[in-house]
Formats: C-alpha cells, structure tokens, sequence
C-alpha cells in the first residue's frame, strides 16, 4: 500500500491532494491511502465537513524502505521526520525543487501553477478518467483555497480553467460564495492558542551557504479579520519567541495576509528580523509589524526573496 502525503502543518492543498492522488492512483490499479502530517486548519475542516468527508488519518511512523508518494512539497524540513529512510515513488508538486533525494528513479509532476490541484486534474484528464464529484469539490477548494481565489500572484491560467471545469463537476454554482465561506471558516480563530496559530501554515526554511546555513520559520495566517489578529499580537510574539528557541531557529516571521484587500503585514519579534525585512524587503519595522505591501505570497515574493538576500549575504 503506497502511503500519501502532504507537508507538515498542512493545509488545504496538502491534504485534499493526498485524498484525490490517492484515488487516482487506486483507480489506475496502485493501491494507496491517504495521511496527513499534522491537524486540519479550519478552512480544511470546513471543506471536509461540506463534503461529508472524513479527514485522513495521521501518517503513522512508517519502517524504513517503505513506498512513499508526496504530494504538494519535496522538502524533507516540511515532511515525515524520516524521509530520507522512505522510498519516495512518486512526487506531485507546484514549489521549487527542495533538498530530495532517492535511490531509484521517481515519477515526478512539477508544474508552476498555483496549486496541487490543478496538476491532478491534468493527471484525470491524460489518463481520460471522469472527474468524481467529491474530487471536483476537493481541487475546486484547494485551488481556491492556494490563489485565495486568483487574488494570488501564484495564480496561473490553467488555475482558473480548472475551476471553471470543476465547479459544475462538484455541484457549485456560486464560486465567489463558496470561496468566502471558506475564507470566513479560516478567519474564524476563536479562542485557538496562540502557538497553534503561529504553526497552523507554518514552514521552515534553510537559507544562505552551507558554511554559514540560516534556518528561518515563516507562518502565515490568511484572514478577512486581520483586526482580530492583530488584537493578539503580544500572545503571538510571544509563541514566536518560544518556537524559536524551540526549534533552534535564526529567525521566525509571522505574515498577517488580508485575503480581502491584499496586504500583508508581518510581526516582527526582534532585531533580527526586522534588520532582514528591512535589507530584504526594503520594509521597515513600528511597534513590531512591518508593512510589506502587496507581497501576498509566501511561496513566490517572500521566500525568494530571502534567498536572494541570505545569498549575497
């Protein structure tokens, strides 16, 4: 049985596409199942939830040379504690090439689109498989979910004609409306501690020269109440500091991205970041948050251009 996954600290993407790959592959004759790395933010519970689907169960600890298959990462920082003892088969992918390695040839499905999603709906189409309603809903939600419904700068074309095929496939006919329920079950944080916040799209990141190697936590939280957030910015500073010297970090960064208006702004926690944000981003830092504009997308206008400036560095 092929195990299938996505990253820690997975969202919507990460999972609906260890649900939908796991299908397809099934379907093609390879036996797989699904599992997640971590637990579901509130969007994705949402999504499940209005699916009638049930969430996959948490990847148990696999013995080594088990077949693997990752889908939505390839970096071994964001994935199973033991990647490199797995036999990594197959990786479907929409991130830069990360640290993997295997010893037997992979297949390997790397598009620059804005979404898992919309490669695996390619992979129904080349393998002239109908597209079931309950994997129309799961892509549909997780391209959504990934461009923030093409507000993103990940947003590709084939994104959008992807929701325009699924919707009718999964039954929706409103996509603006069903994008803001989303939205608004992912703003809806409650009294949720502010750690489990910060690590909710959480990421780790290896920057600069191997002589010299950074390794820097970036969060995100998307929401349409930054108010709120921002009402909680003592807590989650504190959380930052915390996971910091936890995980042994150079560096944590906390962006506040504004799904409805576009914007981000980032929590500084101390000198060191804001002297990154400033040399990096040109942003400078009061009262601990940084203004960076538009830069909405961690995956192509933040982490980029970290590299960039741990590089030169």
């Amino acid at each position: 049985m092929l195990a299938v996954f996505g990253h820690l600290n997975p969202d919507t993407d990460a999972i609906t596409a260890a649900l939908v790959y796991a299908h397809l592959l099934t379907r093609q004759g390879v036996q797989a199942q699904a599992y997640r790395l971590g637990e579901l933010n509130f969007e994705t519970a949402f999504v499940l939830r209005e699916a009638g689907m049930q969430a996959p169960a948490l990847l148990p600890e696999l013995p080594a040379g088990t077949a693997v298959a990752l889908v939505d990462h390839n970096e071994s920082a964001q994935s199973a504690p033991n990647l490199s003892e797995l036999n990594v088969t197959r990786v479907v992918d929409h991130h830069k090439l990360g640290d993997l390695t295997t010893t037997q040839p992979p297949y390997l499905r790397f598009e620059p689109v804005g979404c898992t999603g919309t490669i695996l709906l390619k992979l129904h189409r080349e393998a002239g498989l109908e597209v079931d309603v309950l994997d129309a809903r799961l892509m549909l939600s997780a391209i959504l979910s990934d461009t923030l419904h093409f507000r993103s700068p990940t947003t590709t074309a084939d994104d959008q004609d992807a929701v325009a095929f699924l919707a009718p496939v999964a039954g929706i006919e409103d996509v603006e409306t069903y994008a803001l329920a989303m939205f608004a079950a992912k703003s809806d944080l409650g009294d949720t501690p502010a750690e489990t916040l910060l690590r909710m799209d959480y990421k780790v990141f290896p920057f600069g020269h191997p002589g010299a190697p950074q390794q820097w936590g970036i969060g995100v939280i998307e929401t349409t109440n930054p108010a709120y957030v921002f009402g909680r910015q003592a807590e989650l500073l504190r959380a930052m500091d915390a996971v910091k010297a936890e995980d042994g970090l150079n560096g944590v960064l906390l962006s506040v991205v504004d799904i409805l208006n576009g914007t981000n702004r980032t929590l500084v926690l101390s000198a060191t970041e804001e002297k990154v944000l400033r040399e990096a981003f040109g942003a400078s830092a009061g009262e601990q948050v940084a203004d960076l504009g538009a830069r909405i997308s961690r995956k192509k206008q933040i982490v980029p251009a970290l590299e960039e400036y741990f590089n030169q560095a």
